[in-house]
């Protein structure tokens, strides 16, 4: 949460941006002399063959055009290689870029927020800050395929069990120092595609059924017919047979590709439009299966890509890249002649048939495997970029939440306070003036909560909880489409938690934000006292903040265990000061008509009512 303690990411990440950006130097130069290499090699034939032309040379010399020819190729190829270099090093770039903006608070520019992912009806997300503009998801993501983003959403969507968040926490301790390991399962998934790869199309396709069953017959054919027409029109060149035999062969072959085009035609398609550039993926998983990992979690992932006594599944990705490359002939101009002489289409999508056959039920166990590394290993940046939180202890029995020194993880300094929730039936009310830190305080302890069930590292010195399922009420909004009122849209969310914490049998937390502003200072008093006395009645533990001074006589309920805490403001230089520090009891200070004056409304000082507001 520190400068000192960021230090050490923060040398990280530019040392390795400035080795990318040596790498990246020396390549440029290199590019630079294959440039010049091209050019001269091309002059040079080009010269060459206009002497030619012109008689001033023998025809002899055709063969250093042709030389000069093939310098010039395989220089292409070697340029184009050093491109591809190029472009992977500025991915690292960016890639330690990113690093630096997370430690800075640059990351709130991220374009990736996941927006797709917010749903108004969550009992939590909206309210926490989870998905959208300066979320726990913009700070988190990393991952560079759809269903890698998909997990870790998932998992900041929903609680996970004990067990799962301590195999997380292990798993993601372990990958946190791992920096090039992460850096480079980025680097491989991004340079095969654009855009963040989507695997699902790809999976539908592997696991889909036989496509080419309709026209299994042309497969023995595809393998004799070709050498019988090609060996008829040899002996047809000796007069062993008649010339015009190879004809009928071909005819035959003509009729095949006829009677096949159209099922071949949709195969491809369907696979095309899943490819997406998975052939290319072979590195990716080989760079998962060559690294070294100790963790039970992590072992298990890297064993679904690595099964006892058969080959890797970089094995098989190379494979389907081989497969994929002659089914990709079919956009070279010359493609029709030699399908037509060789039946070239039938053999290329039997092959990638019989692929899908032995592999294509245990693709999405690949990708899935990939998808939970990819999420641990946002959590392990999380926690490298993050050394000063820390890992959260899980305990069985709650609903229980305490925290030493806790702040708000999206907050670039937040102001710590301890927080104790330590049992069923807790509750803290929370009073204090506008701007004073009420809101924040509860959002700060559902963040970590999130973060804290996800598997990742929390804001705290210390932090202790249950599994739970946290629920709140922070910011309902009416809907003129609906014809909503925002009273009747607070009592909906209301009765949406009430029913949540009896479904989880008192294993939750909830978090109430001013609730019932709708209605009249009396009715709001009666009932939000009896819509915590219902929520405690489940079991929950939680917390609520209020202006309504006269919620506070709850704290002295008989067997109550509400706390009673307040934040403060004070003037200096006639200019209101917070130093959002939690303390206990009730407020004894408001500031809404100081508010009010400083924004310019001229509002005069009267006389409070009896029942105070904060």
């Amino acid at each position: 949460m520190t400068a000192s303690a960021e230090s050490t990411p923060h040398r990280t990440y530019t040392e390795r941006r400035a080795a990318a950006q040596a790498r990246l130097a020396e390549l440029d130069r290199v590019n630079a002399r294959y440039a010049n290499l091209r050019g001269l090699t091309f002059l040079a034939a080009a010269g060459v063959a206009g002497l030619i032309l012109f008689g001033r040379l023998q025809k002899l010399y055709w063969w250093a055009v042709a030389g000069a020819v093939l310098v010039y190729a395989v220089l292409a190829v070697l340029h184009h290689y050093v491109f591809r270099r190029e472009a992977r090093e500025r991915l690292y770039v960016t890639l330690n870029e990113r690093g630096l903006a997370r430690l800075s608070g640059a990351w709130r520019e991220f374009t990736e927020r996941g927006e797709r992912f917010l749903s108004g009806a969550h009992l939590y997300t909206p309210d926490l800050d989870v998905f959208g503009q300066a979320s726990l998801f913009q700070l988190l993501n990393e991952t560079a395929t759809r269903s890698g983003e998909e997990r870790l959403a998932s998992w900041l969507s929903a609680p996970a069990s004990a067990a799962e968040v301590v195999e997380r926490q292990g798993a993601a301790s372990e990958l946190a120092p791992l920096v090039g390991f992460r850096q480079d399962l980025c680097v491989e998934a991004q340079v095969v595609s654009r855009e963040k790869a989507n695997p699902a199309r790809f999976i539908e396709w592997a696991e889909a059924g036989p496509s080419l069953d309709s026209i299994r017959w042309s497969r023995p054919l595809a393998l004799i017919l070709p050498p019988i027409t090609i060996g008829l029109y040899v002996l047809g060149q000796f007069d062993l047979v008649p010339r015009w035999a190879w004809w009928v062969g071909l005819f035959i072959q003509l009729g095949v590709v006829v009677a096949t085009r159209r099922t071949l035609r949709e195969m491809e398609e369907k696979m095309s439009a899943g490819e997406e550039g998975f052939v290319r993926y072979a590195p990716l998983f080989a760079r998962v299966e060559g690294q070294e990992v100790r963790h039970p979690l992590l072992q298990k992932l890297q064993s679904g890509l690595q099964r006892v006594g058969e080959p890797r599944v970089s094995t098989h990705f190379h494979r389907f890249s081989r497969l994929y490359s002659f089914v990709e002939f079919k956009r070279h101009q010359f493609h029709p002649v030699v399908h037509l002489f060789t039946l070239w289409d039938i053999h290329a999508l039997f092959a990638l048939e019989n692929w899908r056959a032995r592999h294509g039920k245990e693709v999405r166990g690949w990708f899935e495997s990939l998808a939970e590394l990819e999420a641990l290993s946002c959590l392990a940046g999380f926690a490298h970029d993050r050394p000063a939180f820390t890992w959260p202890t899980l305990v069985p029995e709650g609903p229980r939440v305490e925290a030493k020194e806790l702040g708000h993880p999206l907050l670039d300094n937040p102001v710590p306070n301890d927080v104790s929730l330590p049992g069923p039936r807790h509750a803290l009310l929370i009073t204090g003036s506008n701007m004073s830190g009420k809101t924040t305080l509860m959002r700060a302890v559902g963040a970590n909560v999130v973060l804290a069930l996800a598997g990742a590292p929390v804001c705290a010195r210390e932090f202790t909880l249950s599994p739970l399922h946290v629920l709140t009420s922070m910011r309902v909004k009416d809907s003129l489409e609906r014809g909503v009122s925002y009273f009747y849209a607070e009592v909906q969310r209301i009765k949406a938690v009430l029913d949540a914490a009896e479904a989880a049998k008192g294993q939750s937390l909830f978090l109430l934000d001013e609730i019932l502003l709708g209605t009249n200072t009396r009715e709001r008093q009666i009932a939000s006292r009896e819509v915590l006395r219902l929520l405690l009645g489940t079991g929950a533990c939680g917390a609520v903040t209020t202006h309504d001074l006269s919620l506070a006589a709850l704290a002295d309920e008989q067997g109550a265990h509400v706390v009673n805490v307040h934040f403060r403001d004070h003037l200096e230089d006639g200019k209101m000061v917070f130093d959002y520090k939690l303390r206990p009891g009730v407020v004894d200070t408001t500031n809404a008509l100081r508010v009010l004056r400083m924004a310019g409304v001229p509002v005069v000082e009267a006389e409070d009512p009896p029942t105070q507001r904060a």
